[in-house]
């Protein structure tokens, strides 16, 4: 089909994440026009799917007809999960709002020379973070839920044993106020770009991690993305881009629109028609695989970028464990998924090897009574107990009617999902991974050798609070062929002092492409340590200063 017509704009943002969502806003704040074109569409409230039919359908594959929230990316080593939606990221991490350790901005000279150097400090992102918090509004558990939600004191009292460092980490959601009842509307909601829907405060249902429906997780759609919409931004959203490269002293953008006529059956992705745009500057915000992905993919036209292209990956340390079999009734799908935190100290802060955070985790209720009928035998069992039972009244004749007890025997006593509880670590792995492509497709060379001690200490604290919670403790089975599921994958185009070390500076710029920014976690040099949203957001509220000045100027450095 031919190519539509070559629009223009100031400036084009590929991705709608913790990256792109700021660098909209503060282009818009300054009176620049701008587009955003996320591949993915819009979620107001109410529209995440819960349905089995729903979510069988809510996956992204867009020539399969599947139009979703859930990118999976699957390598030999490593596992990750990644979001399609206005939003980005925010549509389904779980909240959390930390700083990097200002000391663990670190720079390293290891096997590889510089293997994670990083070109900015603490002090220089502090106004950035500040800016950011600004918007996002995170504040810590409140205290009047921390003695109501059983993972939460179990956390607390198990670090206290343990003689770790415990805290409540600050969170971007909207929390009922004192008095008020969870589930209530949001007080003083400012209007966003889902038609000014309203917004509940958080009903406490462990359903973060699967999209929000009440509205209550302060999502970038409801701040970052509004006030852009409001100030002029161009917001498009299924709109995913295929091509990038240089054109008229800017760039020029080939992207193909995911109508929602497409979705459910599949469709030829080489015959929809091409859409361009040129602009004088282009933000690559697409996350940490999907930028990495275009750049290679495109890099015969941008010979000068840096052979570091790829380098520095790494799944920010992140370890999934289990607690099960406790005695406790630690309730993991109240509250939001993740309430509380344990920090390890490195040895660059007092500590010995590498720092590390451990988070509870948690998950929607409806999975409680998936936990408990995953074996047939407690529920068949149940039956055939029941069934006898009540045989036994009828051949007696026993007038026995009320059958309350028999049916809450027939559900259980529901220990199994009672005393479970997801442990979440994450921290200062070493970034040895490779991004590359193969015979057209992402591919990911990433080892855990260089890193087994810092898993051993994460997997032997989660043993400790484990055990501290009278139960068992499991890691995630991949572990035992060197897998790792990345909730957090980061690096592919990290930030450096020259081209040696990296692709773009510590402004955003690609070294060798003036006006070419890239503003997402793949910017990244090594792992955040803590959860990486916080200091993506304020990276790219830094970066944003710099874009600025290009479209003023006009010229390069």
């Amino acid at each position: 089909m031919a190519d539509a017509q070559v629009e223009r704009v100031d400036a084009v943002v590929v991705g709608s994440g913790f990256g792109g969502s700021v660098v909209a806003c503060r282009l818009a704040e300054a009176g620049r026009p701008v587009c955003v074109l996320e591949r993915g569409k819009r979620y107001p409230p109410g529209s995440f799917p819960r349905r089995p039919r729903e979510m069988a359908r809510n996956y992204w594959d867009p020539g399969a007809g599947l139009q979703g929230l859930f990118d999976v990316w699957s390598f030999r080593h490593v596992e990750s999960v990644v979001a399609s939606g206005l939003g980005g990221g925010s549509l389904i991490y779980a909240n959390v709002m930390l700083r990097k350790d200002e000391h663990w901005f670190v720079r390293d000279q290891g096997p590889e020379g510089g293997y994670e150097s990083w070109p900015v400090t603490r002090a220089q992102l502090d106004e950035h973070y500040d800016r950011v918090e600004q918007v996002l509004s995170p504040a810590p558990y409140p205290k009047s839920l921390v003695e109501a939600t059983p993972k939460t004191r179990a956390m607390r009292r198990a670090a206290e044993r343990l003689g770790i460092e415990w805290s409540l980490p600050p969170l971007a959601i909207s929390f009922a106020a004192p008095g008020q009842r969870p589930g209530s509307p949001v007080p003083g909601s400012a209007p966003n770009l889902h038609d000014d829907a309203p917004r509940l405060t958080c009903s406490l249902c462990g359903e973060c991690d699967i999209g929000c429906n009440s509205g209550s997780k302060n999502t970038l759609d409801y701040n970052f993305l509004t006030t852009a919409a409001r100030a002029g931004a161009e917001l498009r959203d299924r709109c995913e881009v295929r091509e990038i490269r240089p054109a008229d002293g800017g760039f020029e953008v080939r992207y193909i629109r995911h109508e929602p006529d497409n979705e459910g059956a599949p469709i030829n992705l080489a015959a929809l028609p091409v859409h361009r745009l040129r602009c004088r500057v282009l933000v690559l915000s697409a996350g940490t695989f999907g930028t990495s992905y275009l750049l290679l993919r495109n890099q015969r036209h941008f010979p000068a970028l840096s052979p570091a292209l790829g380098s520095r990956f790494s799944s920010n340390g992140d370890l999934l464990g289990l607690t099960y079999d406790s005695p406790e009734d630690l309730q993991p799908s109240l509250g939001p998924v993740i309430t509380s935190t344990m920090r390890m100290p490195d040895a660059v802060d007092g500590g010995e090897g590498r720092g590390f955070y451990l988070q509870d985790g948690g998950y929607p209720g409806f999975a409680d009574w998936l936990l408990e009928t995953a074996t047939l035998a407690g529920p068949a069992g149940r039956a055939a107990r029941s069934a006898a039972v009540r045989a036994l009244q009828k051949l007696t004749g026993h007038p026995h009617s009320e059958i309350g007890a028999q049916v809450a025997a027939l559900i259980g006593t529901g220990q199994l999902s009672s005393g479970v509880l997801p442990m979440l670590g994450m921290g200062r792995e070493i970034p040895n991974g490779r991004l590359r492509l193969s015979r057209g497709y992402l591919e990911v060379d990433w080892r855990d050798a260089m890193s087994r001690d810092y898993f051993k200490r994460v997997e032997a604290t989660m043993a400790a609070v484990a055990g501290e919670l009278g139960g068992q403790f499991a890691v995630n089975p991949g572990r035992y062929l060197h897998r790792v599921i990345a909730a957090h994958p980061l690096g592919g185009a990290p930030m450096a002092t020259d081209c040696r070390g990296g692709v773009v500076d510590d402004h955003g710029e690609a070294f060798g492409h003036p006006g070419l920014f890239v503003a997402d976690g793949s910017v990244l040099p090594g792992p955040v340590g803590p959860n990486p949203s916080l200091t993506i957001a304020a990276l790219a509220d830094r970066f944003s200063g710099r874009i600025l000045e290009r479209l003023t100027s006009g010229g390069h450095r």
